[in-house]
């Protein structure tokens, strides 16, 4: 089937030639769009480029959101860029990421301390820093040029594990980085963005950090509930089921008796408040999720699709609602993205094997430093209400980090398995 879907794309995408060139709209539309979505099944038909198949499906969303932006900015009268949709699917897919990891990953600091200690110096200095002297240099509208800022102030994604793994890198020290980085989020993101984009748009430091706790903490909280009910003891699962219960009774106080609190809208006791409910909220969802795992086992392995899907539907919409301004500046801000992930790649190497770590590890610190969390990018952009100019860089990177960390990871795996011979050779002598 993939195979006659590989097929099926050139001989779509020379009809939607034909039809440009005959000036028939739907026809070369239509055709560019089913050309693109055939290409992103097929290509699963060859093992050494099934890898960039998630990628292609990016690009298809891209032309897709690009030819028909009004299809993907409403459904009836439910508006796709609303902010609680907005929330609600990016947690998703940070629910459907921390699933694919463990309370383990966090201890990892005690094995490799010092290239966590030189990944997150290097992932929140570097990346702000060089998307701040980039955005500067193209001179982009500040709003565009803060959302290059954002990109380069998130944590790292899982997609730098994926890099790291097929690179033959050090996967303990990649899972690390990442798990502490996005702990370090909703207090470095913010004040990086403060920092560098303040004088570009608006930045309220608590206010961003409690989206980034809402967005990112409480859906890997729900992540590590799961995981903790999976695999610890007894003792374990029954702090949870209590715990679970009381979020339920706080949850019931708060719905039926709210209007007996008297606190402004806006105060401190309104965000602690708020982000109670998110916590009971992800003890729920996690107890949930838990007894769905039980039922069906191999859900745990369904959940990166789910988030895969919740990052093409950013993109459609951020392309959509940005449309116009990709238009204008998207070859330059797309200069701007190979500059901005080549510099990570590169800094993050050297620096690393300047401060003594071995050649896997200095890889893996690339990859940490170079792939940023484009959905929690894009997350923030629609959580601030402006998708369309700070959302646009999250929409530009994303797709291309997954082919650079591609292209970069299998050239670094053929490195590696050259030097493993070439070390085995020497002890053989």
């Amino acid at each position: 089937m993939r195979k006659f879907f590989l097929l099926a794309a050139p001989v779509l995408l020379v009809i939607s030639g034909i039809a440009w060139l005959s000036q028939i709209d739907v026809i070369w539309k239509v055709g560019l769009i089913i050309s693109s979505a055939s290409l992103s099944i097929g290509i699963g038909h060859n093992k050494q480029l099934s890898g960039y198949q998630y990628t292609l499906w990016i690009v298809t969303a891209v032309c897709a959101a690009l030819i028909y932006p009004q299809s993907f900015l409403h459904i009836g009268n439910i508006d796709l860029r609303n902010k609680w949709l907005i929330l609600i699917i990016i947690q998703l897919v940070m629910f459907g990421m921390g699933t694919q990891m463990s309370i383990e990953d966090f201890t990892g600091i005690r094995k490799s301390g010092k290239g966590v200690l030189i990944g997150l110096l290097g992932h929140f200095t570097i990346m702000p820093i060089t998307g701040f002297i980039l955005a500067k240099t193209f001179d982009f509208e500040p709003e565009i040029a803060a959302g290059i800022i954002l990109i380069g102030s998130c944590s790292s994604g899982l997609a730098s594990n994926v890099m790291a793994y097929i690179a033959k890198g050090n996967l303990v020290l990649s899972v690390t980085v990442t798990a502490i980085s996005t702990l370090a989020a909703p207090v470095m993101t913010p004040f990086l963005m403060k920092i560098f984009a303040g004088t570009m748009v608006e930045v309220h430091f608590f206010n961003m950090m409690m989206e980034i706790i809402k967005i990112v903490l409480v859906p890997l909280a729900a992540a590590m509930i799961h995981d903790i009910l999976k695999n610890y003891g007894p003792t374990a699962r029954k702090r949870i089921d209590i715990l679970t219960i009381l979020s339920i009774i706080w949850l019931a106080t708060l719905h039926f008796f709210n209007d007996s609190f008297n606190y402004e809208t806006d105060s401190t006791v309104a965000h602690v408040i708020e982000i109670s409910c998110f916590i009971a909220g992800a003890f729920i969802v996690g107890k949930l999720y838990h007894l769905a795992y039980k039922a069906y086992p191999k859900i745990d392995s369904l959940m990166p699709y789910f988030s895969m899907s919740g990052i093409i539907y950013f993109t459609l919409v951020t392309t959509a609602a940005g449309r116009d301004n990709l238009l204008q500046i998207g070859f330059l801000l797309f200069i701007v993205a190979i500059l901005h992930n080549g510099a990570g790649y590169f800094f993050g190497y050297y620096l690393s094997r300047i401060c003594g770590l071995d050649k896997n590890s200095s890889r893996t610190i690339a990859f940490e430093v170079g792939l940023q969390n484009g959905g929690m990018a894009s997350g923030l952009a629609g959580a601030m209400g402006k998708l369309a100019t700070v959302g646009l860089a999250s929409a530009v990177f994303s797709p291309w980090m997954n082919v650079s960390g591609s292209l970069l990871a299998n050239y670094w795996r053929k490195k590696a398995e050259v030097e493993e011979k070439t070390e085995t050779s020497l002890q053989n002598i």
